[in-house]
């Protein structure tokens, strides 16, 4: 199984975001009382650092995307929603991008709550995978970490 879990955490001081990847399981905490518009950006960066450094892929219409891909190189940001009466979080992708608005008013514990149970089904459409030490893991891997 393939699973991105994030999580309200209590964090070092000055530290907003940080990730943590295993088998099957990318971990992103937020600092528990961090507000959207300080959040927002540090999940950008931690997104960055993440796409960097780890190997998922997106698949788009049988093409792998990867953060080399030219074009439309794999990216994932989190935007601060413009719309008054925003829903907590609104996911959407597209080739080589993925884009999490939140509402300005949401915390942290309604983010994680709304966000993770749509990165489930976001997942099992079967368009991700992860490469870990040379093994490709899917949704449909057996032996896979669950969170």
């Amino acid at each position: 199984m393939l699973r991105c879990v994030y999580q309200a955490a209590d964090l070092e001081p000055g530290v907003i975001t940080d990730w943590r990847e295993e088998r099957g399981l990318l971990e992103i905490r937020i600092a528990r009382h961090a507000r959207p518009s300080e959040f927002a950006p540090s999940l950008n960066a931690t997104l960055l650092d993440f796409l960097a450094t780890a190997e998922w892929y997106q698949i788009w219409n049988g093409e792998v995307i990867s953060v080399n891909s030219p074009g439309s190189p794999l990216r994932a940001t989190v935007e601060l929603s413009r719309l008054h009466d925003a829903p907590p979080v609104d996911i959407r992708e597209h080739k080589g991008h993925v884009i999490v608005d939140v509402s300005p008013t949401t915390t942290v514990d309604e983010f994680v709550a709304t966000l993770n149970p749509s990165l489930e089904i976001f997942l099992a459409g079967g368009q991700w995978f992860q490469l870990w030490q040379g093994e490709i893991v899917t949704m449909d891997s057996p032996g896979a970490m669950a969170a």
